[in-house]
């Protein structure tokens, strides 16, 4: 679990403010509500004003109540019985999708290994490794270090889990199909942290004290999943989640690789962990699916709130104990780098819309659930035209890249775009 970006999209335009075409009107329509107005000589403008400000606050805090009872609605006895009777479903379907511990690689397997090299191969093993590892950029050095340490923070995607409700391991030792998954999806994530800071411990290219330290620093944070017990919102995020961390590791060991820098283990490490996630993708892509088969509206318009929101992956908390501005940073270096992009953000929205089918979602729709549906589909030609636009103001704004020094790599400095 380890992508490094994010393409925060907008609200839904469910804030709108139409103009009044009848001038003699005492009323106008603002923000889907209409409004009476006051209007003297004298105090005409102010009372317009404040009628305006009143009657935004009036429909902002009517949005929030609407979407309050919307996630209260996720949690009603109805919904959560839906995961309860997909347990079977689970068991046959999900589950087989973990590696037995003897089948599944380990650190050991991937990196240099003492107690199968001996002294003298081990240390030969490693000078190869470092040789290797110094022709890798820094630009990709910052981008493996902010996925190795997303990897790292495990405990809060667990515990994550464990409180949505109707799935969650609610004794550390449940016998559900549910609460069997997390474990075993938590067990085989733990790897990818332990073989990422292995390698990068051997490559001596990481300053792993200020590593560490942002390990550390990300736990301690947390990350707040909003909303935060659903099981509908909890797996579409999960699933988008998945499918970019396998993205930003096949990225990864594709550009380290023998047509990249060279780095065969750093390559190896990577696209090991990116098929891990592919895996692990199935699964909440799966999940998914079979909600909006059993629940299509409420799955829909899940999905859509998700997507509107932007999918923020799990390194938005990440600090160097320096920058305040860091994530952008890691965002913009993995944009840089090609390690994770708008149009990988892009093409994962087109993934999903295909692989959950949404586009053929009819029966049992409500007025809602058809707009969410809607929107989900039409959401990836909106990217792009962002995207499209993004640049030209870029161009425009004839902005010039900044030089900063990153502690990770002992203060050298890479030169970053910030938006």
């Amino acid at each position: 679990m380890a992508a490094t970006a994010t393409m925060a999209m907008p609200l839904a335009n469910r804030l709108r403010c139409k103009p009044n075409t009848n001038s003699s009107s005492p009323s106008r329509t603002l923000f889907g509500r209409r409004v009476t107005m006051i209007s003297s000589s004298r105090w005409g403008s102010a009372v317009s004003g404040s009628a305006i400000m009143s009657a935004a606050a009036d429909v902002a805090a009517a949005v929030r109540r609407e979407e309050d009872e919307e996630m209260r609605s996720y949690l009603s006895p109805e919904k959560l019985e839906v995961l309860t009777q997909m347990e079977p479903w689970v068991e046959e379907n999900v589950l087989p999708l973990l590696k037995p511990v003897e089948a599944a690689w380990q650190p050991s397997d991937l990196l240099p290994d003492p107690a199968v090299l001996g002294g003298e191969g081990f240390h030969a093993a490693c000078a190869e490794l470092r040789e290797r590892a110094a022709g890798v950029p820094d630009l990709l050095l910052v981008c493996l270090v902010a996925n190795m340490v997303t990897e790292e923070a495990l405990p809060t995607y667990q515990s994550s889990l464990n409180r949505v409700r109707a799935v969650g391991d609610l004794t550390g030792a449940d016998a559900t199909a549910w609460a069997r998954w997390i474990r075993g999806w938590s067990a085989e994530e733990n790897r990818h942290g332990d073989v990422l800071n292995r390698y990068m411990y051997l490559s001596g290219r990481f300053d792993m004290a200020e590593v560490e330290r942002a390990v550390h620093r990300l736990i301690r944070s947390g990350m707040a999943v909003d909303p935060p017990c659903s099981p509908y919102h909890a797996f579409v995020y999960t699933a988008f989640q998945e499918r970019a961390t396998a993205v930003a590791h096949g990225n990864t060991a594709r550009l380290v690789g023998a047509r990249g820098h060279g780095d065969a283990a750093l390559a190896r490490v990577c696209g090991t962990v990116a098929a891990d996630e592919k895996r692990h993708e199935a699964a909440y892509t799966r999940i998914v699916s079979r909600l909006l088969e059993a629940d299509p509206d409420a799955g829909v318009r899940a999905v859509a709130r998700m997507l509107r929101r932007g999918v923020a992956m799990p390194t938005s908390p990440i600090s160097d104990g320096r920058r305040d501005d860091l994530y952008a940073c890691v965002v913009s270096l993995a944009e840089q780098a090609g390690t994770y992009t708008v149009s990988d953000y892009c093409s994962i929205v087109e993934h999903l819309v295909r692989e959950w089918r949404v586009e053929e979602l009819a029966a049992g729709l409500s007025g809602e659930g058809r707009r969410a549906r809607d929107y989900v589909c039409e959401l990836p030609q909106k990217i792009r035209r962002m995207k499209e636009k993004a640049h030209e103001r870029a161009i425009k704004a004839q902005k010039k890249p900044i030089s900063i020094p990153i502690n990770w790599i002992f203060d050298r400095h890479v030169s970053v775009m910030l938006p």
